[in-house]
């Protein structure tokens, strides 16, 4: 990749300042598949003054200017959308076939979406009708720095970077260092498509280094991040020293709730969601909690379904999970798959090791432990690997009591015939999303949670929102 070791900063493809080597890592070979930069505090301070320079500019675009760049980056998006999905699959071990349709799919759904989203925006008008002399504006926050993680690339930087664009706010994406050829591919890509020097800026470097650089400067008016509940709390105790607004999209933890009712594919649609991108999904259904007259039904129905998923190499076709994306991944993994079989938990599918013929890359075996408890690590902790943790109840109440109790509150899932139970049980789990008997959400909607899953919401007009100060202005002049 011909840009690997360059940062983008006003515009232009630049060497690093202050930068070293970091090789990163094909995680079906444990092999380097390229070689980039970390950045330091110089392309830091670079890359924030050209942010910042860009921005009283820009921030006076008008919302057709955006809508016309936004609308040419999805169109050059579209020219690359498979070479974006082979360097995902390339950089995170995504399977090919999925990187291309799922992974880069992300990048122009988002991308749709916010362009609807912005055409349908007002920034301006009056509190209520009959009070027109006061007047609401909504205007960009001003420089933001956007941290963005390795397991969905660009569903995250899309999230970030285009409603930022948006709203007439300048940036520096900061992606993950596992996973930065996506980032670098999108960066061509922007500029290609003919974004205004200093809107837009890239450089790539560590959390310690880079992001902490980001969350602490003086000339960053914003932090939006993705990642990790403790990285969440270093970043919000870095920005607190400046009072900037910090959006968090952090782990989560959550509960599928198979009722009695609930159509006989539950189970095996659980699994399946459960284990996508290899279980590395902040909303994945990790803890299954299925009613007790069903439960000795659903943990054969898991085994079977976990015994049926194959494991193989990102570059190999065909419906399969990879790796894991690093060997520190791969560790903690294997670390949680033990503690779950040292506290008792009954190991019915996987467990410790790679799967057979697999000697080499980050692979672990699809896993599914039942007759759980809620006080056991696999229930507690974000595994973010193919773990399925199961779990017995026996009232509708006891569900939610269950469901409930978690420090996250991110995604939950509930499955079931009845339509008021559907509804009422959706109203009483404390997540940011809840989604019905497989339904998804629509485009548009906001994505967040609650509690130690973060603060902010992304995604439509919410996705914008965090973008903008809210203004209101007495005394208007009134034609």
């Amino acid at each position: 990749m011909e840009n690997a070791r360059n940062f983008y900063i006003d515009g232009k493809w630049v060497a690093p300042t202050d930068g070293r080597d970091f090789d990163v890592i094909d995680p079906s070979t444990e092999e380097a598949t390229a070689t980039i930069s970390l950045g330091g505090q110089a392309d830091t301070d670079a890359a924030v003054a050209a942010a910042r320079a860009a921005f009283p500019t820009w921030r006076l675009s008008s919302k057709a200017e955006r809508v016309e760049l936004m609308e040419s980056i999805l169109d050059v998006y579209m020219r690359r959308s498979d070479e974006m999905g082979e360097a995902i699959s390339r950089e995170m071990g995504a399977p090919i076939e999925m990187s291309k349709v799922q992974q880069s799919g992300t990048g122009s759904f988002h991308l749709k979406a916010f362009i609807q989203s912005l055409k349908d925006f007002e920034f301006e008008g009056s509190l209520r009708a009959g009070e027109d002399d006061t007047h609401i504006i909504h205007e960009p926050i001003g420089v933001c720095a956007l941290i963005t993680p390795w397991n969905w690339p660009m569903n995250q930087i899309t999230l970030k970077v285009i409603p930022a664009l948006a709203t007439g706010c300048t940036m520096i994406l900061k992606p993950s260092e596992q996973s930065p050829l996506s980032a670098i591919l999108f960066t061509e890509i922007m500029h290609e498509a003919g974004v205004p020097a200093g809107v837009y800026n890239m450089l790539n470097g560590d959390g310690p280094g880079v992001g902490s650089q980001l969350s602490a400067h003086k000339d960053v008016d914003m932090v939006s991040f993705t990642g990790s509940t403790r990285a969440g709390r270093a970043i919000t105790i870095a920005a607190a020293e400046t009072i900037k607004r910090v959006s968090l999209e952090l782990g989560g933890k959550g509960a599928n709730i198979v009722f009695a009712d609930a159509d006989p594919k539950a189970v095996a649609q659980g699994i399946a969601r459960c284990f996508n991108n290899t279980g590395q999904s902040c909303n994945a259904p990790t803890r299954m909690l299925v009613e007790r007259s069903r439960y000795d039904e659903a943990v054969t129905q898991a085994i079977d379904a976990a015994n049926a998923i194959s494991v193989n190499a990102a570059s190999e076709t065909g419906q399969h999970i990879g790796p894991l994306v690093s060997q520190m991944q791969f560790d903690k993994v294997q670390d949680l798959i033990q503690k779950g079989i040292d506290e008792g938990a009954n190991l019915v599918a996987g467990g410790v090791g790679r799967p057979e013929g697999l000697n080499r890359g980050f692979f672990v075996k699809p896993t599914v432990f039942a007759d759980c408890n809620n006080d056991m690590n696999i229930m507690r902790e974000e595994v973010f690997g193919p773990v399925l943790s199961m779990m017995a109840f026996d009232t509708e109440e006891d569900a939610i009591a269950i469901a409930n109790d978690t420090d996250y509150g991110l995604t939950n899932y509930i499955q079931t015939s009845d339509p008021e139970k559907a509804r009422r049980v959706a109203r009483a789990v404390r997540s940011g999303m809840v989604d019905i008997n497989g339904k998804g959400r629509g485009a548009g909607s906001p994505f967040g949670g609650m509690k130690q899953s973060g603060n902010g919401r992304e995604g439509g007009k919410w996705g914008l929102d965090e973008f903008l100060e809210v203004r209101a202005i007495g005394g208007w002049p009134v034609e």
